[in-house]
């Protein structure tokens, strides 16, 4: 936090600006992500601080992965797309936590697991409901009956649980910026 992030806040702080997506929400996913490495590498070959796979990179038009500002800027923009797909009915303050979920886990099965819950007589627009409905995707009697099948459902929730506790330890950040800007 004291070596890599503060070269990285500016970065953070354009993508805020440019997608709405608060930046200690970004570099608290690109911790999740990478621990803020630029170089960081997954064995199935997602690459650079946002983690990015090849596909989705090109489509974000970043050229290269292991570029932080492109990483950067490419995670935000894949991540404000997937919250603008989240169905209207869930609550503003939930949409980026329901678009996280699907940056980890996929599209298919968060249509999977809100079908799910609607199934169970639970509410697709509550994060809570839809969280208990998640690790419900690795169950083959859930994920038989489902149009995207088996997830590592647990994956999201978890992830998604870390984003928030590291997105909690910076918002001290947020204090000092705004108090640096005043004076």
């Amino acid at each position: 936090m004291k070596s890599r992030l503060p070269k990285l806040v500016p970065l953070f702080n354009q993508a805020e600006e440019k997608y709405g997506i608060l930046w200690t929400l970004l570099a608290a996913q690109a911790h999740q992500e990478s621990h803020w490495n630029r170089r960081a590498k997954s064995p199935t070959g997602v690459r650079g601080i946002m983690m990015l796979i090849l596909p989705t990179a090109k489509e974000m038009r970043v050229e290269s992965r292991l570029n932080a500002e492109q990483s950067i800027t490419g995670g935000a923009r894949y991540l404000s797309q997937l919250e603008a797909r989240i169905a209207d009915t869930v609550k503003r303050e939930d949409r980026w936590w329901y678009g996280l979920a699907v940056y980890n886990a996929g599209m298919g099965h968060l249509h999977d697991a809100r079908s799910l819950a609607t199934d169970l007589d639970l509410d697709p627009d509550n994060r809570r409901d839809l969280k208990g409905v998640l690790s419900l995707l690795a169950q083959k009697k859930h994920y038989q009956e489902l149009r995207y099948g088996y997830a590592r459902g647990a994956e999201p929730v978890s992830y998604v649980g870390q984003i928030r506790n590291y997105q909690n330890i910076l918002r001290p950040q947020i204090a000092r910026k705004k108090g640096a800007h005043a004076g």
